[in-house]
């Protein structure tokens, strides 16, 4: 797909990776929809974006709410006229043990919490399905076909201290292959990005710091990723309308 002349929208993008894809993609030529919890970010990722000569509007939307979901994706349509890509980007962190032993005693003196459990889901596993079906009503009744990027996570492969986290991105990947197989005969793709340790204000502020370290020394090339990496992957998912049904693991080759 050539991004020049289309619509993209990009949850969770009022910085972080989110934002690096919306800015790339409007380097194409696409409308960037940055969307996102309300706040001034996305009036600044906006400003950011049309300094640079590209085109961006935005739209506020907490994904794990269905109305203002479907309310999202309806909006961009009638503000741009189509939706071409969307990046389901919104998540949020809630790490924790499952149970957590004392050394001494070996007796557990606390566990996750259901609202721990539940928060990650509600954001990373809902307001990705929401998000995603959404997107393929629009695409659908605009008849133009289109990408959908689910954004998943290394921890998909199951991450000590992520049990909420690494099941609702193992279930992300899923989703990429299921939606990929459902929507073809629309013209719609569906492909996942997995992350691995980015240097993003999610992680460096919400992540264990303890637990940070240790991983960074764990990745194979060195260093943590850059938001932009992350966006160069998902230009290359829009741009090569052979990719689907896939997650792309970018994450400097640790495997965890």
């Amino acid at each position: 797909m050539d991004l020049n002349g289309k619509t993209a929208v990009v949850t969770g993008s009022a910085r972080g990776i989110g934002f690096a894809m919306a800015e790339l993609f409007a380097s194409k030529g696409a409308t960037a929809v940055i969307s996102d919890i309300p706040g001034p970010g996305i009036e600044e990722a906006v400003k950011k974006i049309e300094e640079k000569g590209g085109k961006a509007i935005g739209i506020p939307c907490d994904v794990s709410k269905e109305d203002q979901v479907e309310s999202l994706m309806q909006k961009i349509v009638d503000e741009t006229g189509r939706l071409d890509v969307a990046v389901l980007n919104a998540g949020i962190l809630r790490d924790g043990l499952l149970v957590k032993v004392d050394r001494k005693t070996q007796k557990v003196t606390s566990k996750m919490t259901l609202a721990q459990w539940q928060a990650i889901i509600d954001v990373n596993l809902t307001g990705v399905f929401l998000t995603g079906r959404e997107a393929a009503v629009q695409m659908v009744n605009c008849g133009n076909g289109g990408v959908i990027i689910p954004i998943s996570s290394i921890a998909r492969h199951g991450n000590a201290g992520q049990t909420n986290y690494s099941a609702a991105k193992a279930a992300v990947a899923a989703l990429a292959v299921i939606w990929s197989k459902e929507l073809a005969r629309y013209k719609i793709r569906s492909a996942a990005i997995a992350p691995g340790f980015i240097a993003t204000p999610m992680v460096l502020q919400d992540m264990n710091p303890a637990a940070l370290e240790k991983f960074k020394k764990m990745i194979p090339i060195g260093r943590m990723g850059e938001p932009e990496e992350i966006a160069h992957t998902a230009g290359y998912i829009v741009e090569n309308d052979m990719i689907t049904g896939i997650t792309i693991d970018v994450s400097g080759g640790i495997r965890i």
